[in-house]
């Protein structure tokens, strides 16, 4: 919870009434300056007092999302873990068709369907259909936007944070990917649950898409760079992320080009692995760009 004073009440009445009973909800107040805590802390005395030995509020200094998730995981013991932002809301019983679909396929992460939530308008988003064994090309599809990262619309079983280590990035932009793209990598199963069952909140001006696009560019290139400096060197076959490693520095290098960043610079090994790099379709790069990208890197 940080700045989410005008949503904090709706989106925890969302939660607090699953009628899904096996539920351990960490609110986890990330140093908010305003009422958020105080508002959630009155909801809870007022409606919602029989469940609090079911919720835990973790108070921590500010350090952003991507720590704020670190430490709700911290204090998490459910066998399966289910992230959801303050600023957005559930649907009804969301949490039991989740549930439901664990127990008909046993699977390590269950994914579903959104809303997206305009000030005008709603629109449903549908995901793709996997297989239970198609982890890689989910991975790859969501770096390259053809799925969806977000970790609202996912979840894990809590065994893949724990016997895998699932780093954590820097920055928040897309910091979901970063995380996902682990998780769903070391993955064994995975399902699609076919229903619309989260609503996704566009128009909150202290979201972190609102932040301008040089620097969304540059935190999103520094995240993968480190997430591609801490797998480069395990094996394909071991590799959680290797579906993503040639996408990873050439859009780096094509950022750096793009938005004028210092990237070759701040990392002289980059230029050397574009040129290694395979050029592949269905990447937000285009196949010109890749090539103008590794012409260039030929000078580096």
């Amino acid at each position: 919870m940080y700045g989410v004073e005008p949503y904090i009440v709706n989106f925890a009445e969302t939660l607090l009434s699953q009628r899904y009973p096996h539920i351990e909800f960490i609110f986890v107040n990330d140093g908010t300056k305003d009422r958020s805590v105080e508002l959630l802390e009155e909801l809870i005395e007022r409606k919602y007092s029989h469940l609090k030995p079911q919720i835990k509020i973790v108070h921590k200094a500010n350090a952003g999302l991507p720590a704020a998730r670190r430490t709700g995981l911290d204090h998490a013991t459910g066998d399966y873990i289910y992230h959801a932002d303050s600023d957005d809301w559930l649907a009804e019983d969301a949490i039991a068709k989740i549930a439901e679909k664990i127990a008909q396929t046993d699977a390590d992460i269950v994914y579903f369907d959104f809303y997206k939530e305009y000030p005008t308008r709603t629109k449903v988003k549908h995901e793709r259909d996997y297989d239970a064994n198609a982890q890689r090309e989910y991975v790859r599809n969501m770096y390259n936007h053809r799925s969806y990262a977000s970790v609202w619309n996912k979840c894990v079983r809590h065994s893949l944070y724990t016997d895998n280590t699932i780093y954590t990035p820097q920055y928040g932009y897309a910091e979901d990917c970063y995380l996902m793209s682990q998780l769903v990598g070391y993955s064994k199963s995975i399902a699609h649950l076919e229903e619309c069952l989260y609503h996704y909140r566009k128009g909150n001006p202290n979201a972190l898409t609102k932040q301008q696009r040089k620097k969304r560019k540059r935190e999103y290139a520094l995240n993968f760079i480190d997430l591609y400096e801490k797998y480069r060197d395990i094996p394909q076959e071991k590799n959680p992320v290797a579906a993503i490693l040639d996408d990873i520095v050439i859009q780096a290098g094509w950022y750096s080009i793009l938005y004028n960043l210092d990237l070759f610079d701040n990392y002289p090994w980059l230029a050397e692995a574009i040129r290694r790099a395979k050029i592949r379709g269905r990447a937000d790069v285009w196949i010109v760009a890749q090539i103008a990208t590794k012409l260039i890197a030929l000078f580096k």
